[in-house]
């Protein structure tokens, strides 16, 4: 074997490696900035919706890197919809994903009982908005004590 053969041989194109890294990186999910473009956010508010959702929990690489399996990336859109859509808190959020799970068939039957209930029975309605309303004067309390009483 001569120079210009072994020197061809170091130049050709590695395919069948490249599609194993392929294959492997569908097994392992997506990273956080590939998650991040699927749903429409940034990186930053994956790492944010972590801390505040426990529910997330995306595999860690021994590098520390994120990795997003289906089941997160379904979990995240759900967590985009009630907190950019729907305008829920974030605890308002948790709660509901707490009460009603991730299951987006669960979800959807649960949107469709919401959008149903106050026809059928406006007064658990009332008692659910009033309920809704104390919370929120609760919240506004403690804010304005923390603020100090001016």
């Amino acid at each position: 074997m001569n120079r210009t053969s072994r020197r061809a041989d170091k130049t050709e194109p590695k395919k069948p490696r490249a599609a194993a890294a392929d294959s492997s990186a569908d097994e392992r999910g997506l990273k956080i900035g590939e998650a991040a473009k699927v749903i429409g956010v940034e990186a930053y508010v994956l790492r944010f919706w972590e801390t505040q959702f426990h529910i997330l929990k995306p595999k860690h690489a021994r590098s520390k890197h994120r990795f997003y399996q289906p089941r997160d990336i379904e979990t995240l859109k759900l967590i985009k919809r009630l907190l950019h859509e729907e305008g829920f808190t974030i605890a308002g959020a948790n709660k509901y994903i707490r009460e009603n799970g991730i299951d987006p068939a669960n979800i959807d039957a649960a949107s469709a009982k919401t959008a149903e209930a106050p026809s059928k029975a406006p007064t658990s309605s009332n008692s659910d908005a009033r309920r809704a309303l104390a919370e929120v004067r609760r919240d506004l309390e403690s804010i304005h004590k923390l603020l100090g009483d001016d």
